[in-house]
């Protein structure tokens, strides 16, 4: 199922993850053995959760790695969607 406007992986992060546990980007950083300017990134929605960070996050937070990337891709389609009409492709098929 296909949502409207899925927030990005960080805000997910964010609110459900690092907020409750009352931990700063710094801590979060640390427990997730990643800079502090790479989970800032995430978070502020500057950048995409990766495979690898995928595992990290399903390791530091119990979840699963593919809700982690499912979340990704979510986000990214619904994205490229919205400039749908800009990319100028013209039909194909078989003749």
């Amino acid at each position: 199922m296909v949502m409207n406007n899925p927030p990005h992986p960080g805000e997910v992060l964010k609110e459900l993850c690092i907020e409750p546990l009352g931990l700063t980007v710094t801590e979060a950083a640390k427990g997730l053995g990643v800079s502090r300017k790479t989970l800032s990134a995430i978070l502020n929605g500057k950048s995409g959760i990766s495979p690898e960070m995928a595992v990290r996050l399903s390791i530091a937070f119990n979840t699963s790695s593919e809700s982690w990337l499912n979340q990704q891709s979510q986000y990214d389609l619904w994205q490229a969607e919205q400039h749908r009409k800009e990319l100028h492709v013209t039909q194909l098929s078989a003749a």
